[in-house]
């Protein structure tokens, strides 16, 4: 018996929602018997995109975090007496149609907020990993299937020479303070970075070779400007501060405190 879990590999997302709309199409007003009832055209998003934007312009970063249900090992979401939200022997965690109606409180289970209510349904519902597919044979859902940049990766994680097994290794929680046992992990999750241009003003010309030093509590990262001037400290932890070092012989040496609330931009810094 597979244990089905998924990687998703954010650095090769580009958001073209070709998973969000396959699995609209798949499932809107369309219910699936002994699955799950029709998904509603609106209102839910069970494989949902979110767009996360980094830095202040002209240098800003765009990714995209495909989020459906993590499928945990220990979800939230079970623990009621009539097993209305159970785990299959393949590890898909699913929610029963039937089981299921009239209880809303389903919803405020998930800290990830990936369960929905059906209004005209009530009932609970979320992301299947398209059980009925592959329980027909189906090799992956139909958002595994229709990415195009190949994001999402799918299959048993018990199996060793299964990619999705593979890849998983280097993969983390989107939450790994929720301890839920996620099945569902990312790579490439954004992080903030630090980032400037260096000018030689004596010259009115890009600073090329310029080292430029990061220093912060676990330790220092140093990076040459390229031919541009520009400069980057990328994956970086939120809050933590650290002090720029911007050094070039015949220059004054130029320093700044930073701290990684966000991501930082810090403009043209001329020597």
């Amino acid at each position: 018996m597979p244990r089905y879990g998924m990687v998703i590999d954010v650095t090769k997302c580009d958001g073209c929602y070709n998973c969000f709309i396959a699995c609209k199409d798949e499932y809107c007003n369309q219910e699936k018997k002994g699955y799950s009832a029709a998904q509603p055209m609106t209102g839910q998003d069970w494989m949902k995109i979110i767009p996360v934007e980094r830095g202040q312009f002209p240098k800003v970063k765009q990714d995209y975090i495909a989020t459906p249900c993590m499928q945990c090992e220990n979800p939230t979401c079970m623990g009621g007496d009539d097993d209305a939200v159970y785990m299959r022997d393949d590890g898909i965690v699913m929610i029963d149609p039937k089981k299921a109606k009239g209880q809303k409180d389903l919803v405020t289970r998930c800290p990830y907020r990936r369960i929905y209510w059906n209004v005209e349904e009530n009932v609970a519902q979320k992301c299947t990993f398209c059980a009925h597919l592959l329980d027909d044979g189906w090799k992956e859902p139909r958002c595994v299937e229709a990415c195009p940049t190949g994001a999402l990766l799918f299959g048993d994680l018990d199996d060793p020479g299964s990619a999705v097994s593979q890849a998983i290794k280097a993969a983390v929680a989107k939450h790994p303070e929720y301890k839920l046992g996620e099945k569902v992990k990312y790579i490439g999750l954004p992080k903030n970075f630090v980032a400037g241009s260096v000018v030689f003003g004596d010259k009115d010309e890009c600073a090329k070779g310029v080292t430029v030093t990061l220093t912060g509590e676990d330790g220092a990262k140093t990076v040459e400007t390229d031919a541009f001037g520009d400069f980057e400290f990328e994956g970086l932890p939120d809050d933590k501060a650290y002090k720029v070092t911007v050094a070039a012989p015949g220059y004054k040496t130029q320093e700044f405190e930073v701290k990684t609330y966000k991501s930082i931009y810090l403009g043209d810094i001329i020597l």
